[in-house]
């Protein structure tokens, strides 16, 4: 464990992803001191960096770990999110960023919503979804953007039919959504799909369908849920489930390629493709870290996290912990792995990963099931990364 006070001898966050398929390699010098350690933000405030496996679980685990950004340690990983903190958008109050007691009620409202039931209905229109856009891509003829053609447009699509956006709004909606990723835009395109969530919501109660959130479209007619929180929720499907998605997806496919022995393994037995979802899912992990502020003096070891100090829990370097994971920088399809950090870990852990599981298998499974012949129009050095506090890829050129 590193506890050196000097912010400016630390090393800075965040650190740069130079292999679109591997963590910074930072991340592992990091660890080489020590699982937890001292580093400094963008903005030179010195914060705790976690990237051993164990420690992030039970740090993670621990009631003294807050995730109120407007506490003011709160970690920022990045410079946009300050720009976030000082709007107060109302994403920020809504299950992801909010503390118990008022979490757990929260948490209890939206659960069932994402049962692995609820998740199983979705599966055919899923894959009705991408089975769609291949056929487009497919008649359009090689070489197309994967990242533009497929994986964006199949998970708005998703996102349009969990939702029940009206076919008319779902150019508008994709454009909303997407809109929010230019820092420039961020703020005003969050208040604007606030306002188009709340008029959707709004029209369900006299039309009610059959989206993810119509059972609590129910509830506030019942008395029991405000309108405001479940248009917060709605936003937070939006955020949490949209970028992280798509790019797992696009970043998946150019791992499989990069990896041609892995992807041949897949093609001869394709009941492998859940168990290589998880190893995607722990390989890629493409968060730039979780942030949370202690609340109280927290024991870990010979070390203290004293009561207001930041942390940020850099789950990608935690996947490729060799204390936890055998050859942990090697993609193996055929691996058993259950324990990956990449939806985090604790009372916070992605409530929509089912959901995101399902959307990243049957993308995947089809796309290379309808074009085994696929492989990239351009070396994978051409690639255009997109780093930030979900990393990606901007462009994904493919032909067959």
């Amino acid at each position: 464990m590193n506890d050196e006070n000097e912010a400016g001898e630390l090393p800075e966050l965040p650190m740069t992803r130079e292999c679109p398929y591997h963590p910074p390699a930072a991340y592992e010098e990091l660890r080489a001191i020590g699982p937890v350690t001292r580093v400094r933000q963008f903005d030179g405030r010195p914060v705790w960096a976690v990237t051993g496996h164990l420690e992030t679980r039970e740090l993670l685990s621990s009631p003294h770990m807050s995730v109120d950004r407007f506490h003011p340690n709160f970690p920022m990983p990045i410079p946009a999110l300050t720009q976030l903190q000082s709007s107060r958008t109302p994403a920020i109050g809504a299950l992801i960023r909010t503390d118990p007691p008022e979490h757990t009620r929260q948490r209890k409202d939206i659960l069932p919503s994402f049962t692995l039931k609820k998740i199983g209905v979705l599966r055919p229109r899923i894959e009705q979804i991408c089975a769609d856009r291949l056929d487009a891509i497919t008649a359009k003829g090689p070489v197309v953007d994967l990242v533009e053609e497929y994986t964006k447009p199949a998970v708005a699509m998703v996102l349009s039919q969990l939702l029940g956006v009206p076919f008319a709004d779902r150019e508008y909606f994709e454009d909303l959504t997407y809109r929010r990723f230019d820092p420039a835009q961020v703020v005003d395109a969050l208040a604007d799909l606030t306002d188009y969530l709340s008029r959707l919501l709004r029209a369900k109660e006299t039309d009610p369908g059959d989206g993810l959130l119509d059972d609590l479209v129910a509830k506030v007619l019942a008395g029991e849920l405000e309108r405001d929180e479940l248009v917060k929720y709605a936003l937070v499907l939006v955020i949490a489930g949209q970028e992280t998605t798509a790019n797992t997806i696009a970043l998946s496919v150019l791992t499989l390629l990069e990896h041609p022995d892995q992807l041949a393994l897949l093609l001869d037995d394709p009941s492998l493709w859940p168990n290589a979802v998880e190893e995607l899912l722990r390989f890629l992990a493409i968060t730039g870290g979780l942030s949370r502020v202690a609340t109280a003096d927290i024991q870990l070891g010979d070390l203290t996290i004293a009561d207001g100090d930041g942390l940020i829990f850099l789950n990608p370097g935690a996947n490729r912990d060799e204390a936890q994971f055998e050859r942990p920088n090697e993609l193996d399809v055929r691996r058993t792995v259950r324990n990956h950090l990449t939806f985090g870990f604790g009372i916070h852990q992605c409530i929509g990963q089912n959901l995101a599981r399902v959307e990243v298998e049957i993308a995947l499974r089809a796309l290379f099931t309808r074009i085994p012949a696929l492989r990239l129009a351009v070396p994978m050095e051409q690639i255009p990364m997109r780093q930030g506090l979900v990393f990606g890829i901007a462009e994904l050129p493919v032909t067959w």
